[in-house]
Formats: structure tokens, sequence, C-alpha cells
């Protein structure tokens, strides 16, 4: 076999049509040889002998796509001085565009047994363990475009490859769960309709299932366990896994464009399925252990601030060009359009303390590709001083806690909720105004992929996650629910009603908010996991959308049929309208350059009188009038113009009992009712009923309308 000297970059394995470069980091490897796997079980080897900056590297001419395999590197096994090399160890690479096969837990391989540390021993692992994969870059992508959907006419919908598309009646059986049913036009047909304009997906680079859930005969279905950060997850590809799990995604994300659909990826760089030191040596751990993970003061263990065992060394420049090399990969070569970053505040732990100036955000801020992006953080983790919502970088986006929070204490009838909820309401301005973001910067949502489902919220007090196989003692304690009067299940229409409406009470407090609103994948059906907060070991029918089959008859079809109808008619309203999605803030006062004398938000009464100090901070408050003036948007349109829209009043009653409200008198004299939530379908029939200033109009409890008025 011919051995050309090769490039220490890029990193990985880069085909260029005539053979492969092949490079690999490693600072304390004494040596490491390349090993080629052939389909009979058998491997060449090959040593990596040009080595510059710490980058072994070499060029094999004739080696194609298709090409499985992984690196053995031999140096110190020391774990008292944090170093880990184990040449029987068959290693993963880091920058491997795609990986074949799974783990086979072999525990005399791999020395891992619970309780007991993944100690050295000359077992070869190669039999048991996944393989990386050289794949051809080349794709047709035509004449795609990103859709660069700017913010304020985002909606986000959370979805998971698998439980998005496992059951929908619309799909082949054999595409169903996988990157190619994301393709579908019935999957993008449905997104269309609903009308988001962005699709975030759940993690989808390479994981591995682990040892403690397969035997359990669970599995890692969330995904949040990641070991390749280059490589689409292969079980999600229908065609194979020797690159075709490339090709697949790719295509997924040319079809959703030409719907002019953005995808965005869940992505999980505070971490590795490594784990902790009882863990399996799989690929960083026995490449560099120091150089890559944070390490505690005994260097046998690792500093967690991510609950999962371990955490990326932030202060690596290893770690980070591997992160930023990554980022722009899945831009420029997979064409992704942004993405959200799982437990954010370890990213920006360059020490210890959680620091919004650490390096991480520095070569986000200036880097031309990774910046251009949308970048949303969870920005929290759990470490301590973890939870940092508000205070990211202006260039950054986050997921706002505190709104989902407050959103569902006031629906559930907390006290002393109302002050806070006017500010979730409107955008946040106490977390983002400071900095100079606006309320764009807040990822508005009351229900994700972690904890209850929308139907759950409203039919549980308690989690029961009692199938996850850990006593109900997995998964959050305090989920801000409220069953409604029965816990899980009932006949008691009474009840069920209530619980429809709520969370027509809910899906409406989100759309109508400023910032960026999520939804929950099949929240729009009102899908339910029978009470498990903590799904992300169900991969099963529990956690996958149930579709209702559109010829479907009976109660819960028609639900299901309602409640999609109301989340679409709810979203396209908000998208029709740009007085519920402003690029700036409230000023509280009429808008300069107007002619309008109003202001561009009010707040009343029930009995429309101006909120006063006193009434804001009522604990039995549960009452509220917004009045969003149409007339004084502030921000100009896309050609300079300037921007004025239908004037709405939003009248909400989170009260236990029906209340009379007023419609104010001074601020315009006739508007039509054009959502009800404690209708059934939500949404009045034909051209809604007419209401004049001065009018009282009765809300049934805990139930929210909308008035209109056309623009002058």
């Amino acid at each position: 076999m011919q051995v050309w000297p090769g490039q220490s970059y890029p990193l990985g394995a880069t085909f260029d049509g005539a053979g492969t470069n092949f490079a690999v980091f490693s600072e304390v490897a004494s040596r490491i040889e390349l090993c080629l796997l052939h389909d009979d079980g058998s491997e060449t080897a090959v040593e990596l002998r040009e080595a510059d900056a710490f980058v072994r590297h070499a060029y094999l001419p004739g080696v194609m796509p298709g090409q499985r395999y992984g690196f053995r590197v031999h140096g110190p096994y020391d774990p008292a001085r944090g170093h880990r090399c184990n040449s029987a160890k068959l290693l993963l690479d880091p920058y491997a565009k795609a990986m074949s096969g799974d783990i086979d837990w072999d525990e005399s391989v791999y020395g891992y047994r619970f309780g007991q540390p993944d100690s050295r021993n000359d077992l070869d692992s190669a039999p048991h363990t996944m393989t990386s994969v050289v794949v051809n870059p080349y794709f047709d992508w035509a004449d795609d475009r990103a859709p660069r959907i700017d913010y304020h006419r985002t909606v986000i919908y959370e979805a998971h490859v698998k439980g998005l598309t496992m059951t929908h009646p619309g799909l082949p059986e054999e595409i169903r769960g996988t990157y190619a049913a994301l393709a579908h036009p019935a999957v993008i047909g449905h997104l269309v309709e609903l009308g988001v304009t962005t699709l975030e997906l759940m993690p989808v680079h390479q994981f591995i299932q682990d040892h403690r859930l397969s035997d359990a005969g669970l599995a890692n279905y969330w995904g949040y366990n990641t070991i390749g950060f280059f490589a689409p997850h292969h079980a999600y590809a229908s065609l194979g896994d020797r690159g075709q799990q490339v090709l697949e995604f790719k295509t997924a994300v040319r079809a959703l464009h030409r719907a002019g659909i953005e995808v965005i990826l869940d992505v999980v760089y505070n971490h590795t399925a490594e784990g902790s030191h009882l863990g399996p040596t799989l690929s960083l751990r026995g490449l560099d252990n120091a150089s890559y993970y944070r390490l505690g003061g005994d260097k046998r263990y690792y500093t967690d601030t991510t609950g999962t065992g371990n955490s990326l060394l932030m202060r690596s420049p290893h770690v980070l060009q591997m992160i930023m090399d990554s980022l722009r990969y899945w831009v420029t070569e997979m064409h992704v359009d942004g993405f959200r970053f799982d437990l954010a505040a370890t990213l920006a732990r360059q020490f210890h303390e959680v620091d919004r100036l650490s390096s991480f955000f520095d070569l986000v801020q200036q880097d031309p590709v990774v910046s251009q992006v949308k970048l949303i953080a969870e920005p929290w983790d759990v470490g301590e001083g973890g939870y940092q919502v508000g205070n990211f970088p202006p260039l950054w986006t986050e997921w706002n806690g505190k709104f989902r929070d407050t959103v569902r204490d006031l629906w559930r009838g907390e006290s002393a909720t109302l002050a806070e909820f006017g500010s979730r309401l409107t955008g946040s301005s106490d977390l983002y105004q400071d900095d100079g973001r606006r309320p764009l910067a807040s990822i508005n949502f009351v229900t994700c992929h972690d904890g209850f489902t929308l139907r759950d919220l409203v039919s549980y007090n308690d989690k029961h996650n009692e199938a996850n196989g850990e006593n109900n003692r997995d998964g959050e304690s305090f989920n801000r629910s409220w069953n409604c009067g029965a816990e899980g299940p009932t006949d008691d229409r009474q009840v069920k009603a209530l619980r429809q409406r709520q969370m027509r009470n809910f899906v409406a407090t989100l759309m109508l908010s400023q910032g960026v609103p999520m939804l929950s994948h099949g929240d729009e059906f009102g899908r339910t996991q029978r009470g498990n907060n903590n799904a992300y070991c169900q991969d099963n029918e529990l956690a996958w959308i149930a579709w209702p089959d559109k010829r479907g008859t009976g109660e819960d079809a028609d639900e299901a049929h309602r409640m999609h109808e109301f989340v679409r008619t709810m979203v396209w309203l908000r998208r029709d309208h740009a007085v519920f999605r402003r690029r700036r803030f409230f000023h509280g006062r009429p808008v300069e350059g107007t002619h309008d004398e109003l202001s561009d938000i009010a707040w009343f009464t029930a009995e429309g009188g101006e909120m006063t100090q006193r009434e804001w901070q009522a604990a039995h408050a549960r009452s509220l009038v917004v009045f969003l003036n149409g007339n004084a948007i502030s921000e100009p349109g896309p050609r300079g113009e300037r921007v004025t829209d239908d004037s709405f009043l939003l009248m909400f009653n989170a009260a236990p009992s029906a209340q009379e409200f007023l419609v104010p008198v001074n601020h315009g004299k006739e508007w039509q009712l054009v959502v009800d939530t404690e209708r059934p379908e939500g949404v009045p029939p034909g051209a809604g009923e007419r209401v004049a200033a001065g009018d009282r109009i009765l809300l049934a409890d805990r139930s929210m309308i909308v008035l209109q008025r056309p623009a002058d």
C-alpha cells in the first residue's frame, strides 16, 4: 500500500477523488496507527509517521468512500496524571463524517461494570465497537438556498426525527423514523400547513446507546449522548450507514429548504458519550484525555457540570477548534440554518464560573460563517451558578425558561404572577433590553421535549415515570402543572372541556406574545406521554407522535382535529400581523412619526380602568386587558416604508370563575371577535361577533378572547 505524507489539515478523513487524507490530533501519543477495516474482520494498520503541531497525518491513494477505519493510540495509561491511552481500543475519529455499526457492550472488552472504572486491558475492542467511515463530499445541491427567515417571522417547531415520523400514516413504512421521512411531502406538507418556518431537530449528531439502558431493555431515545460531532446519526438513515446517512440528511435539508423551512440542529458540545471515569474509551479519552476533558484535582476523575459524567475542556484550543470546525461543517457542507446549544452555560465555563466573555463566544462572534446563522442557547447547566437566562451575549437568543414558568403559573392559578406575566408577554425586557438585545432574543415556549407534553401539562399534577425503571425518581418533580381536577385519563366531561380550554389558552398566549415562539412536536394534536415527563429512554409509542387519521371518528379524533386547526389558526394569526412580532420593545407612549395619539401598548383592568401599581402586585389578581396598537409599530418595513397593522385587545381571565370585562372606551369604536378559547373550536364561526366600545363581555373561567380592529 502506498503511503504519502499528506497534510495536517483538515482533520479527519478527506476524500479528494483519488484517495483520502487522514489527520488526527494527540499531544500525548507516542505512536498512532490508522487501521483500515475489511469486511472479513481483518484490518490493515498504517503508522502515521508525519506530525505537525501534534497532528499525525498521511495520505493513502486509492482509499475510497465507504472505507471503514479507526485509530490505535500508543501512549501512557496513567489515570493519576489524566492519561488513558490503550492501543487495544480501536478509537473513533472525532472528525469522522460518518460512523458505522453499533457498540456491543462486552464487559470483558471494555472493562466496564457499574462501580468499576474502565481499567486497562489488552482485549481488542475492534469487533465490538463502531467504526469511522470515509465519505464522498459531493452532493448535487441544485439551486438550494438558505431561507434566511428573520427572527421576527420565525415560528420554531421542535421535533425528533423518529418521533415525528414513525407512525405517520402517509409515509411508506420503510422510511418511517428516518431523514428520508423528513423529506417526504406528507411531513413537509404538515409543517407548511401548520405555518411553522423553522424545524429544530433534536440531536442528529452520531450518538450511542448507554450500557445501562441497553441492559434494562430501554434506549437513549433523545440522543443527548454524542460521540461524533461531524457525523449524522446512522440509525436515522433508511439506506445504510457507509456514508448513505450523509446523502440522506442532505436530501432532507434540500427538500425542506425548497418548502421555505429552515433546519436548526440541537447540538451537544458540552460533553461526550464516554461518560465518567467508569465509562468506556471510545474516542477522545483514548486519543488525549487531558487535552479534551475537564479533569478534577485528582485527574482520575472528571469535573461534571452537565450531569452526564464529563464536561469538555472549554479552554483547550483543540476542543474549541473541534467545535468551531463542526459548526462550520454543518453550515457549509450540510446547509443547516442554525443551532440550539444544549446546556450552553457549560460552553461558557472557560475556567470554573460561567463567563459570557469566554473564548468560545469570542470565536463565534468573529467567525464569518457561524455568526451569520441562528444561535440559540439553552442558558443553564447543572453546575454552580449555571442558571444564566438573560445573560448571553447580544448575538445569541435564549430558551426563555422564565416565560415557560410564568405562563404556566398564570393559567394554573398561582398568586402574584400578573406583573411578571406582563413582562413575559411583551418580550421580557427585564432580561434582554439592558444589553441591547430585542424581544426576539426570547425563544418563548410552554412545553419542549424535556418535561410534560401540552396535554399532560393540564392532565397531571405529578410525574409518572415508572416505565423508565428508576422508581419514578428521575425527571423534574416541580412541573407547574395542574390536572384540572382529575389525575390522568378521565371520563368527566367538565374536566375534559377545561383541559381543552387550558391547552388553547397556552397556545394562544404563546403565539400572541412578543419574542419567537416554539412549539413541541405533537402538541398541535394534544399528544400524551401518559404523565412521563422524562421520556429520554422511551423509543416507542409512548414518545412518538400518535398521528390522528384524518378519516378517524370519535371524541378523541375530534379533539385532535380541533386542536390542530386551532394551533394552525393561531400560528397564522401571528404570521399575518406584525403587531404580535415586533422587532423592538414597547415604549408605553405614542410613537413619534405617527399621527396616532394612543400609546403603542396599554394595560387595563377588567373594569376598563388603567392598571395601577397596586393592581399589578395584587396577589389575587387574575384578569388583564392588553391593547396592542397596530398603528404604532416603530420599525420600518423591508423597503423602508412605515408599517401599520390592525390593533388588538387581548383579554385574559385566569380566575376560577367567569368575569365580565368592559371593552375600553377610548381605544376604538368597534371590534371583531377573532379568538375565544372557551369555545371548543377556539375561534368564532364566520366573521365573528362585533363588539362596541363600552360593551361588557362575559369571559368564562380560565379563558381568553382576542378582539381585532382594522388599521386606520
